[in-house]
């Protein structure tokens, strides 16, 4: 199971998780505007799609496992699927340029956080779960949630965790950022207690958000909905209270965080034994087989409140100008959000489970259960367009204190956000 969790590595590629978008338009007519013929809870086998064509974009890794699916809605409904493989990396700009030219699919397959440019550009439906809602984890939906609506069915989830060397500091995950720095000096790493990755000199915003939760600092405030504001949350008192922390552990404090920290170097310290606990994700080598004897827990809070980091979720989409956009949210609620075909995707590319019951089987692997934790107690990563003015201002304000180069840390950070704020308008 260790090696099935590997999700790629996504937080190398945080800049490219933007939205270049402004604002926001009337929404498209919705598969919710009419009541389907059946809900998902009932049986399928009465609805006639003869003659009725879906199109369903996807990459190489998950077309057998959607194709398997599509065979058994084509036998129960009469309607026609043609799966169409593409890269993965093509597909969002491949939807926004052909969706309005009617040369588009009806479903594409893709990641949560390109729901903002989708939504944007008019290229994407809503999506109707009814009660299998209910079915997945809280977080997941959130995430394909968008000024409350919801946009896809998710499938998939990934988050990182804290993940430590049992055979240096014993079994028993800490609970608190004091707990896991006086654990790491008792078993004599008083110099490198913890790595925090920070992409080199580059600082990754991504990789230390849960610490920066723990302070009460959310990037951006959330409404009731679970819907991302545009309003900064990480500003005032709490974001400063996170940028002192930040300092005070950086090279000019105690020298636990520092710009040499690069995946290259944090997964060596790591696996050498050089340091008993790291924050990061199932994609790490170290996870390829069971030479080590790993823990893996949701990250300890050092600001008192719950340590949230950012979760990110795979699912499928409906295109607005589909034809078929009833038939194509029954193909998603009816079929592929069943734990078979859910299933089956996690079995053509392993990734944390969104479906509740899945996520809890196999959290019977402890490893995998330690992501889930995580994963449970984390946010989307925000899918609106102004997190794309985000990352190149947060990530240097990090560095700067991670290095010491500005010694009034809430200064730096107050300035920081200010300047998101005037960037967002």
């Amino acid at each position: 199971m260790r090696k099935q969790i590997g999700m790629g590595a996504a937080f190398v590629a945080t800049a490219a998780l933007l939205a270049a978008c402004s604002s926001d338009p009337e929404p498209a007519e919705t598969a919710t505007s009419a009541e389907p013929e059946t809900s998902a809870s009932e049986t399928t086998d009465s609805i006639d799609a003869s003659g009725q064509t879906l199109t369903i974009w996807t990459d190489a890794e998950r077309e057998g496992a959607i194709q398997a699916v599509a065979d058994t809605f084509e036998a129960d409904t009469g309607a026609t699927v043609e799966i169409v493989q593409k890269n993965f990396e093509d597909l969002r700009n491949d939807f926004i340029a052909q969706v309005p030219t009617g040369e588009g699919p009806d479903i594409t397959v893709g990641a949560h956080d390109w729901l903002g440019a989708l939504v944007e550009a008019g290229v994407v439906n809503t999506v109707d779960l009814g009660d299998v809602a209910g079915d997945f984890e809280e977080v997941a939906v959130d995430a394909f949630t968008y000024d409350g609506q919801l946009y896809g069915l998710p499938y998939a989830t990934e988050a990182i965790a804290l993940i430590q060397n049992a055979d240096l500091v014993g079994d028993t995950a800490p609970t608190t950022w004091d707990e896991m720095i006086q654990m790491s000096v008792d078993a004599g790493f008083e110099d490198r207690p913890f790595l925090l990755f920070t992409n080199g000199t580059a600082g990754d915003g991504y990789s230390a958000y849960p610490l920066q939760t723990s302070f009460g600092a959310p990037v951006f405030v959330q409404d009731e909905s679970g819907s991302y504001t545009s309003e900064v949350g990480m500003g005032g008192e709490a974001g400063q209270a996170f940028a002192e922390f930040l300092y005070e552990n950086g090279q000019a404090g105690n020298g636990y965080f520092s710009d040499t920290i690069d995946y290259d170097t944090s997964n060596t310290l790591f696996a050498n034994g050089e340091v008993p606990f790291i924050l990061q994700g199932p994609w790490m080598p170290f996870f390829d087989d069971d030479s080590m004897n790993l823990v893996v827990s949701p990250m300890v809070s050092a600001g008192g409140e719950t340590a949230a980091p950012f979760v990110g979720v795979q699912g499928f989409y409906i295109s607005a100008q589909s034809d078929n956009a009833l038939l194509a949210n029954e193909f998603l609620t009816g079929y592929l959000a069943t734990e078979d075909a859910q299933r089956a995707l996690y079995e053509a590319d392993p990734r944390l489970p969104a479906l509740t019951a899945l996520a809890e089987e196999f959290s019977a692997d402890p490893i995998t259960a330690g992501f889930v934790a995580s994963a449970s107690q984390g946010v989307p990563m925000p899918s609106i367009p102004e997190m794309g003015n985000v990352w190149d201002l947060w990530n240097a304000a990090e560095i700067q204190l991670i290095t010491g180069a500005s010694d009034d840390p809430a200064g730096t950070w107050d300035d920081m956000v200010a300047e998101l704020e005037a960037s967002i308008g």
